[in-house]
């Protein structure tokens, strides 16, 4: 965690947050674009993040999501909250139609398979999730739909 991490977790709790997820998106490239992929959002934020690279589900091409997640044991967590709003975030589909993924985090790049977890694992892992970011609660409340979580492990 980072001295903006505070600050962060303060913004991320903002109600009107998710409407402003198309700017944070926009500025969030921008600034990976700038640095070559070397800094995030979540960076300047003191959030540990990864960037998940599945292909399109349809397309077949690529695609580079950044995501705050929870590294546990030998993997990490990683949660399809898009701030509680009521839509899943694209990628999610993505991943339940592959096998496999890529993942940079702190600039290794490796391949990881994955798995969506359910239950009382899912619950307890989402306490896990909540000690990294606990706003996660604050985006099940937002939500009538189910957060997905998937732990990621190297291949």
């Amino acid at each position: 965690m980072g001295l903006l991490t505070p600050l962060a977790v303060r913004i991320g709790a903002l109600s009107w947050m998710p409407k402003l997820l198309p700017q944070v998106v926009w500025t969030d490239t921008r600034l990976q674009r700038l640095t070559r992929g070397r800094v995030t959002i979540l960076d300047v934020a003191g959030l540990p993040n990864l960037a998940l690279t599945v292909p399109g589900r349809k397309s077949g091409i690529p695609r580079t999501t950044p995501l705050l997640c929870v590294p546990h044991l030998d993997g990490w967590l990683v949660a399809g909250s898009y701030f509680g709003g009521p839509k899943t975030p694209l990628w999610v589909a993505n991943l339940r139609a592959t096998t496999t993924a890529t993942i940079r985090f702190k600039g290794v790049e490796r391949e990881v398979t994955w798995r969506e977890v359910e239950g009382e694992e899912r619950a307890e892992l989402w306490q896990v999730m909540l000690r990294t970011w606990p706003n996660f609660a604050k985006y099940e409340e937002r939500t009538t739909r189910v957060i997905p979580v998937f732990y990621l492990q190297p291949a």
